[in-house]
């Protein structure tokens, strides 16, 4: 139980891969807090979360590109289990559209999500936690290859990498470890829904889609004791698929 008496705020935690990271996490012991924009997601996923073993769940409505909804996230959880040791920056926002057909306003609503959501935790995580906390970023593959139409995300999904480095530099004076994932395909609503995989213009091989456990076996991983002397790491969970030429 790498988790026992630790407590883990997942992002976007209500549905496809942050419910699949919070009911991993609460497999092995942890008590969760699950933020996320979506009030019925959340209702329905909390029972799912405490049936995986979870001593404790909590579920919290917030928008994470405003800082006062993420400030409230966390001072509740340290009002209700007094503690915060791991934060999982998962929630994010992905949008399909010419580069020229893009506004300013655009731009602003994925960053607000993607990047500042995940600096906005990683501040509170600084500002709270103790020694021996953890901050995992959910980034992409986009962040290094990317497809037509998702500039932002794409761009948005790189910072987190630098926003990941410049974090672990700072964090590990602090005794606390930051680190990023880079999933890839992975079997959600959102990957089936993309107008590019329908198209045809990115073409996925079934061979090349993961689960969304996988992505959550690898963050339990990193968040986990286990990894202690894992820092600043840019992890892919993408089979191999950018290794291809």
């Amino acid at each position: 139980m790498r988790f026992q008496d630790k407590l883990a705020i997942v992002t976007g935690g209500a549905s496809g891969i942050g419910l699949a990271i919070a009911i991993r996490l609460a497999s092995e012991g942890a008590r969760l807090v699950l933020a996320d924009l979506n009030e019925d997601n959340l209702t329905k996923a909390l029972p799912n979360v405490k049936a995986a073993g979870a001593p404790d769940v909590w579920g919290s409505v917030c928008n994470v590109s405003i800082e006062a909804q993420v400030e409230a996230t966390v001072q509740g959880a340290l009002t209700r289990f007094g503690r915060l040791d791991v934060i999982v920056n998962n929630a994010g926002l992905m949008q399909f559209k010419a580069l020229e057909e893009l506004t300013g306003e655009d731009w602003l609503r994925i960053l607000n999500v993607d990047l500042l959501g995940a600096f906005y935790f990683t501040k509170q995580a600084f500002l709270h936690m103790k020694p021996g906390g953890t901050v995992v970023n959910v980034a992409s593959i986009h962040a290094l290859e990317t497809e037509p139409l998702v500039a932002p995300y794409a761009a948005a999904k790189a910072a987190v990498l630098s926003l990941t480095r410049s974090s672990a530099l700072e964090g590990k004076p602090k005794g606390l470890r930051i680190n990023a994932v880079l999933p890839g395909a992975i079997d959600t609503p959102m990957l089936w829904s993309n107008p590019n995989v329908k198209s045809g213009v990115e073409k996925i091989d079934r061979t090349d889609v993961g689960k969304p456990e996988d992505v959550a076996a690898t963050i339990a991983y990193l968040a986990s004791d286990d990894a202690a002397f894992v820092q600043g790491a840019e992890v892919r969970i993408d089979g191999g698929r950018l290794d291809r030429l």
